[in-house]
């Protein structure tokens, strides 16, 4: 589904149109998360969200986060990563792209899908088709 706007549309009117245009009801739970998450291309986990929004002074629950956060993804507003098996990810930029993962961090880095060469991918099994390639580029500060 193509949105109008830049994905970090600002303003509650840019989030509430973003939500509607995906199918997805702008509650104002909904519409603060999105403000937060899509303000600009980023790369962030429920906890990160959660400790985001308590500090500007929302109360929100835990659960509501991560039923929004499964929401967006499921309706194509964002995308949900994982990265390292201990926690996901919400990825603002929905566009393909495969990522770059400091180790010692944790931070997760964009890489346009021309930087990166595939010359063979093996045929899937019959009566199935490639969706997607997700890749993850690991990094380590050399010794």
């Amino acid at each position: 589904m193509e949105l109008t706007g830049p994905p970090g549309a600002a303003g509650t009117n840019g989030c509430e149109r973003r939500l509607t245009e995906c199918g997805v009801r702008p509650t104002a739970q909904r519409v603060r998360i999105a403000a937060l998450l899509l303000s600009a291309p980023q790369h962030l986990s429920a906890e990160q969200i959660i400790a985001q929004l308590r500090s500007a002074g929302a109360r929100v629950s835990k659960a509501t986060v991560y039923n929004t956060l499964n929401l967006f993804a499921a309706h194509g507003l964002i995308r949900q990563l994982s990265v390292d098996g201990a926690r996901a990810w919400f990825d603002s930029n929905v566009e393909p792209h495969y990522h770059f993962h400091d180790a010692e961090t944790g931070a997760l880095i964009d890489v346009p899908v021309p930087a990166v060469e595939f010359s063979r991918l093996p045929p899937p099994p019959p009566g199935t088709e490639v969706a997607g390639i997700d890749l993850v580029i690991r990094l380590r500060r050399k010794m």
